[in-house]
């Protein structure tokens, strides 16, 4: 059995990959960039990313990719994995990463520190003014997976009333106060001071915050994306900003993406933009819990057991 790593594992990770395979000579590390047809050919398992999808479409003998990403566009194609092949993600691995990022936007836009930032950088001794507070404030956390989950018991440990939304409503996680389904949203928008989203990038995902719902928002609400941008309308998003009818936003994904360099939102009032790196292996901790992530697989593979985050090919989530 062939098995091709992709991502750039420490020598200390992939000792991790090795220990767990049965046959270590088995094993090859090869950067997405290196990639070779050949590999590609004779991999029975790969566990990372490719540098595109479609080079799936080169596989002959492929049973089980495991990515080392959470997102799963593109993988999830039809006909592009091999009959019977096993699609698994790396769920688990950003949320501490991802949400302490949205927690320093949150707390940057409602002190005020990137207006300071800008009056530092002018030399200006300057007041702001009154600043805004968090506890106490209601947080919408749209896609409980993860990275929301994470975000929603990091904000009800500072004293906030959390709300969850995702697409199938189970058993309410303790980290959330409330618990609804897609349908409730625009009910819900109104309340929130806090809209964070991280959403996976798909059709049923595209615009779940549209211009309507962005008009459904209070002047204290504070945007936060760090799922795909394709979530939010950006056009009108911006234009929130610009007129004042939201108190700010914090986006580390954007459509498009990259934001194109004369976008309004570059320069738009109490906006954050940070180029999609809130996750990726910014933090060292990430890449530590990836290599956790495929070492544990890699041995349920080989013991015939049941995999940790298998995706379902029709929806891209999780099952």
């Amino acid at each position: 059995m062939k098995i091709v790593v992709t991502p750039p594992f420490t020598e200390e990770q992939k000792a991790l990959i090795l220990s767990a395979a049965e046959r270590p000579e088995d094993v090859i590390f090869c950067l997405k960039s290196d990639m070779t047809e050949e590999l590609l050919r004779e991999a029975d398992v790969l566990l990372g990313n490719l540098e595109s999808p479609g080079q799936l479409e080169k596989t002959e003998h492929l049973k089980w990719i495991q990515l080392n990403n959470a997102g799963t566009e593109g993988y999830c194609v039809p006909g592009r994995l091999p009959q019977g092949a096993v699609l698994t993600n790396a769920t688990g691995a950003y949320g501490l990463a991802i949400s302490e990022h949205m927690l320093a936007c949150l707390f940057m836009l409602r002190k005020k520190l990137n207006l300071y930032y800008a009056n530092q950088l002018r030399r200006q001794w300057k007041s702001e003014g009154h600043v805004g507070v968090i506890q106490g404030t209601t947080v919408l956390v749209i896609g409980l997976g993860d990275i929301g989950t994470c975000f929603a018991s990091k904000m009800k440990a500072l004293g906030c009333t959390t709300i969850g939304v995702k697409r199938r409503v189970g058993e309410k996680p303790d980290c959330v106060d409330g618990l609804y389904g897609m349908e409730e949203l625009d009910s819900l928008l109104p309340r929130a001071d806090v809209v964070a989203l991280s959403l996976p990038g798909n059709p049923s995902t595209y615009h779940t915050l549209n211009r309507e719902r962005i008009s459904l928002l209070s002047p204290n609400a504070i945007v936060l994306n760090v799922g795909r941008g394709t979530a939010v309308d950006t056009d009108a998003l911006s234009d929130a900003l610009y007129a004042g009818k939201i108190a700010g936003a914090a986006l580390d994904v954007t459509d498009p993406e990259p934001l194109p360099a004369d976008h309004p939102l570059w320069k738009a009032p109490n906006a954050i933009i940070t180029p999609h790196i809130s996750g990726g292996y910014a933090l060292p901790e990430t890449l530590q819990q990836i290599a956790e992530i495929f070492a544990e697989n890699l041995k349920r593979f080989q013991a015939g057991e049941p995999l940790r985050n298998v995706v379902d090919l029709e929806t891209g989530y999780c099952k």
